[in-house]
Parts: structure tokens; sequence; C-alpha cells
């Protein structure tokens, strides 16, 4: 648990242009949290996992760029089709490079991404095109984009990576089909993961959280 916690305001990292809003641990964290929201949402949407992560770690809301709603937000355009979701792939790759300029602006802690849905999407794009950054991506409900397959690291760059795969048996807008696309993707590329699968459906549940919290002890040098 991490009940020393504070939810600050909403500020801007200049080099890269994104908002977010930080949840800082009392004293020097030992590592970082970006999480990233699904589409429409906003950077508040992930804010009450931060009470069941573990001590240590400063976790960074971020806010995606593409303003779709008064208070909605994009990583990047997408239509849901008969035949699979169908992406702005230019906004894609453009919301991967300012993560990554995001990342690199911070002061150097170990990192891990991760997020919800199309917020998952990117966190896979920053870790599998820039495993230097981070520590390990978590992809929770979403998928891994095929366009991203020429911005993936070499295959000895990706040996220091870890994944945590989550999704539910009844996901209605991104089957679990997707998710074990991801896992023969990530096991093709060798890159150690976790992976999982609960009754649900589009959204997060206490058991997954619970699972994730293991995961980043596991992966982050936190307790």
């Amino acid at each position: 648990m991490n009940p020393n916690a504070s939810f600050a305001t909403l500020q801007q990292e200049p080099e890269s242009g994104l908002q977010f809003r930080r949840i800082s641990v009392v004293g020097e964290p030992r590592a970082r949290l970006l999480l990233l929201h699904g589409v429409g949402g906003n950077e508040s949407n992930l804010a009450a996992l931060a009470p069941h992560l573990p001590k240590g770690l400063e976790v960074l809301l971020l806010r995606a760029p593409l303003q779709i709603a008064p208070q909605g937000f994009a990583w990047f355009q997408v239509n849901f089709t008969a035949n699979g979701p169908v992406i702005d792939a230019e906004q894609a790759d453009a919301s991967r490079v300012q993560l990554l300029r995001f990342i690199e602006a911070l002061p150097k802690v170990p990192t891990v991404i991760g997020g919800f849905s199309q917020g998952g999407i990117l966190s896979a794009s920053v870790g599998l095109s820039a495993p230097q950054l981070v520590a390990g991506f978590a992809l929770l409900s979403g998928r891994i984009l095929p366009e991203l397959e020429a911005h993936i690291a070499a295959p000895e760059a990706l040996r220091s990576l870890s994944a945590f795969i989550a999704h539910g048996h009844h996901d209605d807008k991104l089957p679990p089909s997707w998710a074990e696309r991801a896992d023969a993707w990530l096991q093709r590329l060798q890159v150690r993961h976790s992976s999982h699968r609960y009754d649900m459906g589009h959204e997060i549940v206490a058991e997954e959280v619970a699972d994730l919290a293991d995961w980043l002890r596991a992966t982050l040098p936190l307790e």
C-alpha cells in the first residue's frame, strides 16, 4: 500500500509539451511509474490505482496530447470497424516520440510505463522501441500495434525489458485475441513477460491491480 501520497496540480513538462500530475511519496522515490489513460479519458482516470501500489514509487499521471472532448483526450484517433481498429498511425507515432522526450527530460530513476487500453498501447510502443529508457511496460486491456514493428529495438536491447499483460475474458472493445497476439509477439522477441486473464470486460479490477503491484515489486528496486 502507498497511503502517504499526495495528488499534485496539473503541470507541463517543457521538453515534450505533455501535461501530467504527480502522485509523490514521502521521501525520495526509489522508482517511477508513468500511467497513461485510455481514449476519451484524462490523467485522473487511473489515480485510484495509486493507493494500491508499492511504497517508494513515484506515480506520474499523464494527459494525452489530443483533445477530443471537454475533458477527454487521446493518444491517437481510432475507429472501430468490423475488421478491427483503424488508427491514425502518424498520431500514434508522434505520441510515442513525445513520451520518449518526456522520459528523457525527467530525473533518472528506474522507470516503468503502463496504461489502460490506448494508454497501454502507447506504453508497449515506448517499451519495445526504447528499452534503454524503461525497465518494463504494463499493457492493461490493450494491444501491441502492428505498425510498431519498424521501431522495435534490437534483440539484445530488449533483454533488459519486462512486460505485464492483463486482459478481460469478456472484453468487447479489444477482444482477448489481442492479448494472445501480444503474448506471441513478445515470445518471438524473447521479452520476459507475465500474462494474466480476468473475468472482466474492458475495465480494471482489484485482482489485476494486486498482480500489477506484485510485478512492479519484481521489476523495480522498491522494497
